[in-house]
């Protein structure tokens, strides 16, 4: 019962997702501070349930094979470190010029790429399965000891930006339950073998998506009277998101073409077009970063990089198809000749 509600909320984390964004911003129109501070209290254990069963799901002894996949692994390193964070700093410029907090909540998003949708959907679009796993691992190894010397670069002034502050809550919320889901993952495997931990993927997954829905709710609550201060600024934030999305897959795929062979592309594009909004709402909701406001961007990121995925996935399908039909009628054409 519990396993299939928990899959639910997987399946359905848009939905969720918004429903708990503006569930959390009606909540938060009417507690009071000592609600709040409660709320507060909550954020660091919600923090944990989000991230922990998360990476028991990634295999981080991938980066051990990125020299038998180095050209797309290197070419998302090029991309998501190189062109998406100058991206991000051209759409914050032209979108969030007098508002950091929002910025902050885009800079996130370009700066922790890839989740475990990487390889789903690089698996549904035929892509270099293989290729992504190792993206998805050596990126976001590479994005712990990255993230603070941008952040500190690009927003540091702007509201007293503490560099130390953020690899102590890198440490609380990505490197503790990093070490601990590697762990669990080994104890899991040779306790069950790799058939039987596939089979729990779904429910680590499902756990990680309840910790996303709870993380959202409590951030807007706290939150809600600032963001609600100006709904139509608030809700603008989606426009730059959308923008943002659509360069990076369009560079991804272009990058792709140029450098890669098809599988590989299609294994690069959702290496880069793919952000880990999980690990990215965990550090701005954590206690203490600055301002709390950067939540939204990333939680209105949910709407954006699902659809996308599928999309881009229609697409690689669209194109197998036609290619599939082509040559089945030169194959006749030839045949009858």
């Amino acid at each position: 019962m519990i396993g299939a509600a928990l899959r639910y909320l997987k399946r359905n984390l848009i939905y969720v997702v918004v429903g708990s964004l503006l569930a959390g911003l009606l909540v938060g129109q009417v507690v009071g501070p000592d609600a709040r501070g409660l709320l507060q209290a909550a954020v660091v254990p919600i923090l944990f349930v989000m991230i922990y069963p998360m990476m028991i799901n990634i295999d981080l002894q991938e980066v051990l094979a990125a020299r038998e996949h180095l050209a797309p692994v290197g070419a998302s390193l090029v991309v998501n470190f190189g062109v998406a964070p100058l991206i991000a700093i051209g759409l914050a410029r032209l979108f969030f010029a007098g508002d950091p907090a929002y910025a902050i909540g885009l800079y996130l998003i370009a700066l922790i790429p890839t989740s475990g949708m990487t390889a789903a959907w690089t698996g549904l679009a035929g892509g270099d399965l293989e290729a992504a796993l190792v993206a998805i691992a050596v990126n976001l190894v590479v994005a712990v000891f990255v993230l603070p010397v941008y952040l500190s670069a690009l927003v540091g002034g702007d509201v007293g930006f503490d560099p130390n502050a953020l690899y102590r809550q890198l440490a609380i919320v990505v490197a503790i339950p990093m070490a601990a889901g590697t762990l669990t993952r080994r104890l899991l495997l040779r306790r069950y073998g790799p058939d039987r931990f596939e089979g729990f993927k779904p429910t680590f997954g499902g756990v990680s998506s309840f910790g996303v829905m709870l993380i959202v709710f409590v951030a807007m609550a706290i939150r809600a009277e600032s963001i609600l201060a100006d709904p139509v600024s608030s809700a603008a934030t989606i426009v730059p998101l959308v923008v943002f999305y659509a360069l990076v897959l369009a560079v991804g795929a272009g990058v792709g073409r140029l450098l890669l062979s098809e599988t590989q592309s299609v294994a690069l594009v959702y290496a880069t077009s793919m952000r880990n909004l999980s690990i990215a709402l965990a550090i701005a909701a954590a206690p203490g970063f600055p301002p709390a406001e950067s939540v939204l961007p990333i939680a209105l990121a949910y709407l954006v990089q699902p659809p996308l995925g599928a999309v881009y996935m229609q697409y690689r399908r669209d194109v197998v198809d036609a290619d599939r039909s082509v040559t089945d009628v030169l194959r006749e054409r030839l045949s009858g000749s």
